[in-house]
């Protein structure tokens, strides 16, 4: 009887796993919807159409590139500054795909491609935490898609709205973002080095921008990144090893 039975994941394992990443990505779904209404109605009033500005999250599907590539545009940005731009901004879904590199690398192209596309921050804070074997490639499917799905929802209502409720955007719709990112941010809080870079963020990204500097957020985002690092080199050396111990003791 055991050995002819079937593991209970086996028959409706992918469906459940996929519908297990969706309702788990829910939260970060829903916070996320003031940031997309934001989205569309800013495409709007920088000039783009309702396809212009829907292509955008369809395709870029990058909340805060889009931003401030529509405020670059808005603005009369060449081309070369805004891709410049954009590409400091998200440089950390580098550092987020060399994190997943174990988990991911072993899939097929195929499935290497899509969850690529789907990298976000939501989703790095979801699946970036979890082992090899934790990791389930359905249950990532089906919370990126979801917040895919969502974010694009969530832009069309915004054009839509942008189009017809004027100066949509002064109602602190922007704080989605700050809030958004404090949501991912605090749950991962969980050693020294990683406090330390929050708080050397928040220090240099708020001074910074005090003093108008330009690229401020790049710049604090460095800087937190070198201070993290060194201080996580210097726990390190200050606790001895194991094997230091083992061979003192």
């Amino acid at each position: 009887m055991n050995s002819t039975a079937m593991p209970h994941h086996t028959v409706d394992s992918k469906p459940r796993l996929f519908w297990q990443g969706t309702v788990a990505m829910l939260p970060l779904s829903v916070a996320v919807l003031p940031w997309g209404l934001l989205a569309g109605s800013f495409a709007i009033e920088a000039g783009l159409n309702p396809f212009e500005s829907q292509a955008l999250s369809a395709i870029l599907f990058a909340g805060s590139a889009q931003l401030v590539a529509t405020g670059m545009i808005k603005a009369g940005a060449g081309l070369m500054t805004m891709l410049i731009t954009t590409f400091f901004i998200t440089s950390r879904h580098f550092l987020y795909s060399v994190s997943m590199r174990g988990k991911i690398s072993p899939l097929p192209t195929r499935w290497r491609l899509i969850l690529g596309f789907l990298l976000t921050d939501e989703l790095f804070a979801l699946c970036g935490q979890q082992s090899e074997k934790q990791f389930n490639r359905w249950y990532a499917l089906g919370a990126g898609f979801s917040f895919y799905l969502i974010w694009n929802l969530a832009t069309l209502v915004g054009i839509v709205a942008g189009s017809y409720i004027p100066s949509l955007n002064s109602i602190g719709l922007e704080f989605a973002v700050a809030a958004t990112f404090i949501a991912i941010v605090i749950p991962n809080v969980k050693s020294i080095p990683i406090l330390i870079s929050v708080i050397t963020a928040l220090i240099l990204s708020v001074t910074l921008t005090i003093f108008n500097v330009n690229g401020s957020l790049m710049y604090a985002s460095v800087g937190a990144m070198l201070v993290g690092c060194f201080s996580e080199l210097a726990l390190t050396k200050k606790t001895p090893s194991n094997k230091e111990t083992g061979d003192k003791a």
